[in-house]
């Protein structure tokens, strides 16, 4: 569940960003993504999945022709992040369904432990 909060807020970043020409080093934004890994328990249970980490992506920058920008370059393109907002999209609602149904496998473990514990009261 944490690593899949993770890719949501990644991806909301990557989304945020998707048209910031400049960041806080007078660069344009880089889409970054996450690295997963699977979690293996000490006690050889069911393990899980960790955000191993994170990089960002090598597509180049996006060129727009704006002449009249303040941060045009002398041919008069402007870069722009190299983030794509439908894959950006669909990532995030993956990211979403993998955390519903982690709550739904949380809700039922739930119930049958309820249920278990009421086994012995009649």
């Amino acid at each position: 569940m944490a690593a899949q909060g993770q890719r949501m807020n990644v991806t909301a970043s990557n989304l945020a960003n998707a048209d910031s020409v400049a960041g806080p080093n007078g660069e344009a934004y880089r889409a970054k993504h996450l690295i997963f890994a699977a979690r293996q328990q000490e006690n050889g249970g069911i393990g899980g999945v960790r955000v191993r980490g994170l990089v960002e992506d090598s597509a180049p920058l996006r060129q727009e022709y704006r002449p009249d920008h303040p941060l045009a370059d002398e041919a008069g393109y402007v870069s722009l992040p190299n983030v794509e907002p439908v894959n950006e999209m669909v990532d995030m609602i993956a990211a979403s369904r993998s955390y519903q149904a982690n709550v739904e496998v949380m809700n039922t473990s739930k119930q049958l432990m309820l249920k278990t514990l009421t086994l012995g009261e009649n």
